[in-house]
């Protein structure tokens, strides 16, 4: 071939490269799973990828939640629309996931409301400690108008809120019997790399010490940090339990936790593909929570079955030092906070 190529006039020769080009671009499958794929739409028969990506590990009831998701999604839309999963920070950190998502990148990711807040500062009062009373107050603000009205400032932002679900009550962990503020004093905890996980723990009176989810178990064995703050299931999930054997029932933060993707490319998805990842989210979210309850039980039993001494402690004190958090935040709309204690009066 490349000997008639010689003897061809080059006009030919690219109008050959050219159909040639195009003849191999046939395709009956939309691959967008590499990195910065979109999808200008699916046609009958063609397949959607789509990256999912989280930092927890397998069989954790975020994980139980992602599978769930999946398998909703592929049933819902006939198999024309395929979660690639990936668990265990696989894809890179949260905070580096995100950036991925904000530059049109073919993933949609786990993430915090205290890591949205470097993106639209407000959003990080779903995370401030001892906002709410229970789980449900928290996943009633998602319903207002004045959620909404974030969802459209973090879509200005690049990012679109595709489902919330349920993370969990976050307790407090480590390696000496904690009761009070006072004994953290001079702790590391290890914290996520946010502003308002930092500033709770300094607040406290703890060394806060950001450690990628995935060295946790690492860093409490060689000494690099004295405990770990999370729901139960996470502390289990990374066997955090097995170097530190002590648990405070802080309650500290209740969380839920969202799956964003990048504006670009979730516009850039068909109608109804983005319709039915929502709707099945909705769904997967409440799979999730009735996971996360019974798995909060089996938690406990394994903890106590490996020696982890637990304490049931006055919420008062923390609560307590901790005010100071919500000036800490100059870039929230004044009078932030007196406007989500409002709507929760008026649940």
């Amino acid at each position: 071939m490349k000997k008639v190529l010689k003897l061809l006039p080059v006009a030919v020769v690219m109008m050959l490269i050219m159909i040639t080009t195009a003849c191999s671009s046939d395709s009956s499958t939309t691959d967008t799973s590499s990195t910065g794929g979109e999808s200008e739409g699916a046609s009958e028969g063609e397949t959607i990828e789509i990256n999912v990506a989280y930092g927890n590990q397998p069989d954790e009831p975020i994980d139980k939640f992602a599978q769930k998701w999946k398998e909703l999604v592929e049933e819902e839309s006939n198999g024309q629309i395929e979660l690639n999963l990936y668990p265990s920070s696989q894809l890179g950190s949260e905070k580096d996931v995100i950036e991925q998502a904000t530059m049109g990148n073919n993933v949609i990711v786990l993430a915090g409301y205290d890591f949205l807040m470097d993106y639209v500062p407000d959003a990080g009062i779903l995370t401030a400690p001892y906002l709410v009373e229970s789980m449900d107050d928290l996943l009633y603000l998602t319903t207002t108008d004045w959620f909404e009205g974030l969802r459209s400032d973090l879509n200005g932002e690049g990012l679109d809120i595709i489902a919330n679900t349920v993370y969990g009550e976050r307790h407090l962990l480590t390696n000496e019997k904690v009761l009070s503020p006072e004994d953290l004093n001079g702790m590391k905890i290890r914290v996520p790399n946010n502003q308002m996980s930092i500033a709770t723990f300094e607040a406290m009176g703890a060394a806060a010490t950001p450690t990628p989810l995935g060295d946790l178990y690492t860093s409490l064995q060689q000494g690099l940090i004295d405990g770990a703050e999370n729901p139960l299931s996470v502390l289990q999930g990374v066997k955090a339990h097995e170097v530190s054997q002590h648990l405070s029932f802080t309650g500290h933060q209740k969380f839920i936790i969202s799956w964003v993707g990048g504006t670009s490319f979730i516009d850039s998805l068909p109608e109804d593909v983005v319709q039915t990842l929502r709707d099945t989210g909705i769904e997967a979210g409440e799979y999730g929570k009735q996971v996360l309850e019974e798995q909060n039980e089996e938690v406990l039993a394994e903890f106590e079955e490996l020696g982890v001494e637990f304490y049931e402690v006055d919420i008062d004190p923390f609560r307590e030092s901790v005010q100071g958090v919500y000036e800490e935040f100059p870039n929230w709309t004044p009078g932030l906070y007196e406007e989500i204690q409002e709507l929760l009066e008026h649940r």
